[in-house]
């Protein structure tokens, strides 16, 4: 084993082993599975008997991965925000610093704590999942995905938390801005989307015309003359970039899509991916309902689930990229913020 890794493996046991001793992690722990329960009994009856060939168990799974990733982003800012400056300020920090132990081993084997913790929840969740995974006989695409990509987001998150509680002096301060960085990925993307396509609005033109009479059949006997009127529409399409931002849009967007019989999708995250591609659909085309005699009456055709989905641009690599560098920023922050210069001491005379 290479003296790097040992390093780390003793600041990843040390601090695995502090967070361990304490009481209120399990019974933490204990809630959450207790929630966790709970929603998937409750969505089990919810969502039974509505025609699916699971019966529901893929929106039971959806749900549990995305209630995981939200206690996750809840939790895991509270366990990694004061990883650096607590141990600084308890006095623990210079002690660890003149060891062996390099600035390198310490963030690293902090950041793998923190991870780990995070990575509980996951694993208490596991019985839940693969009891929905097996009862809506998922595919293993969907499961081996949204796993690695929950795990990835809860690394992302440990990763803030521990680069600025290495940045930043006050373990407190270091914990609400971490919450903050989680909160401005989470809501702050919706709003950032929502308020730009609202205030960028463009004018689109609607041209229509009705059946004025009908036969017995239904038939249109004949047409109203064509009407044409404006009307402001938002350009969400503009925008939607900002959701490649949002954990919750990155995991829907890298799951692949199961349909049912009419191309719809069976679990939360095909909903999800739904509603984020068409936003990339732009809105200031217009649309024509024409009359034609002889005819019954026709109506625009509405895309299905699975037309707009492959006519739409997939945005989770870019949003797991720009994790992974925001993460690594962050981390390499930490370094640079908490390395020592011992190392560019002199070694100091030497007694004759």
């Amino acid at each position: 084993m290479s003296p790097f890794i040992s390093g780390v493996g003793v600041i990843l046991s040390l601090s695995l082993r502090q967070r361990v001793r304490t009481r209120s992690w399990y019974i933490l722990l204990a809630v959450f599975v207790a929630l966790i329960l709970i929603v998937t009994v409750l969505l089990s009856f919810a969502l039974y008997g509505f025609g699916s060939v699971d019966n529901g168990a893929a929106g039971v799974y959806s749900t549990v991965i995305y209630f995981v990733l939200l206690l996750g982003t809840l939790v895991a800012p509270a366990l990694s925000g004061n990883a650096i400056n607590g141990d600084r300020d308890a006095g623990t920090l210079a002690t660890t610093q003149v060891t062996l132990i390099t600035t390198g081993q310490l963030i690293v084997g902090k950041f793998l704590s923190a991870w780990i913790t995070a990575l509980a929840f996951l694993a208490a969740a596991i019985p839940f999942l693969v009891y929905a995974a097996l009862a809506g006989q998922l595919r293993a695409s969907t499961i081996i995905v949204s796993i690695v990509v929950l795990a990835v987001e809860l690394g992302v998150v440990a990763a803030v938390g521990v680069g600025l509680s290495g940045l930043l002096s006050r373990p407190l301060f270091s914990i609400v801005v971490t919450y903050l960085v989680v909160a401005a990925l989470s809501v702050g993307t919706i709003i950032a989307f929502t308020l730009g396509g609202l205030a960028l609005q463009t004018t689109a033109t609607q041209t229509a015309s009705y059946g004025m009479e009908y036969d017995s059949s239904g038939k249109i006997i004949s047409c109203s003359e064509p009407e044409e009127y404006d009307y402001q529409t938002p350009r969400f399409d503009l925008f939607w970039g900002a959701l490649a931002a949002n954990p919750y849009v990155i995991l829907a967007d890298a799951v692949p899509t199961t349909y049912d019989s009419n191309d719809q999708p069976t679990d939360l995250f095909g909903y999800f991916k739904l509603t984020t591609r068409m936003a990339q659909i732009p809105q200031d085309y217009g649309y024509a309902n024409t009359c034609v005699v002889g005819e019954f009456d026709q109506y625009p055709d509405s895309p299905t689930a699975r037309s707009v989905m492959e006519s739409t641009t997939p945005s989770w690599a870019v949003g797991l990229a720009t994790y992974l560098v925001l993460a690594g920023a962050l981390l390499i922050g930490a370094w640079a913020r908490t390395k020592t210069p011992a190392a560019k001491l002199s070694r100091g005379s030497r007694i004759a």
